[in-house]
């Protein structure tokens, strides 16, 4: 799916699952951002440039700790996310269609339970 989906707008998975966190979240602080996607935050810091560079997200700087820095969407991300994530959705419906109604509500308890034994 990465590359039959991502690969049009020239992202990662990283990159889309940050993307896709910004989209929920609006704006996300670079900590949190680098423990949701599973990443150090010297990745989250050249991912985000790239990204930046794409006019999809832009930095702020928290205005009462200046060594708190927040990543949010522009417009254009938005845009990219809303486009985006319906054609990504439906390669993940796909991925388990092969699976009984059973199994995949197994497998969706064990996903829950894997992310919250991991805290993310």
């Amino acid at each position: 799916m990465e590359q039959e989906v991502l690969s049009e707008y020239g992202l990662s998975w990283t990159a889309f699952s940050m993307l896709y966190d910004l989209w929920i979240w609006e704006s996300v602080e670079t900590k949190k951002l680098a423990e949701s996607s599973a990443v150090s935050k010297a990745t989250v810091s050249n991912i985000t440039k790239t990204l930046e560079k794409k006019d999809l997200c832009y930095r702020k700087t928290d205005s009462r700790d200046r060594r708190t820095t927040y990543v949010a969407l522009t417009e254009k991300g938005k845009q990219v996310m809303e486009a985006l994530y319906p054609r990504f959705h439906k390669g993940e419906v796909e991925l388990v269609s092969g699976l009984s109604t059973g199994e995949q509500r197994n497998m969706t308890k064990l996903l829950r339970t894997v992310i919250r034994d991991n805290q993310f």
